[in-house]
């Protein structure tokens, strides 16, 4: 607790997001988060699948962590905030 969907809902209604980054093999070893992916595009956030290698070494740039309870494969995303203003 909490799971990365939970986490990530309460993220999306705080902040300011452009874009976001899911690894690849969400299609083939997640499907919820796969959903999720075109859930975020709908909601206009621009979605980009790259591989599990490439998402971790993006990890390397990041600002925040937030880690949940979540033990699926490939729950993971990295977001791009914008501007509130």
């Amino acid at each position: 607790m909490p799971s990365f969907f939970d986490v990530l809902k309460v993220v999306l209604q705080d902040m300011q997001v452009e874009s976001a980054v899911l690894a690849d093999e969400i299609h083939s070893h997640n499907a919820k988060v796969s959903a999720c992916a075109g859930d975020m595009q709908q909601a206009g956030i621009a979605v980009s699948l790259v591989s599990h290698e490439q998402f971790k070494a993006l990890t390397c740039n990041a600002r925040a962590v937030i880690r949940t309870g979540e033990a699926t494969p490939y729950a993971n995303v990295i977001l791009y905030s914008g501007v509130v203003f």
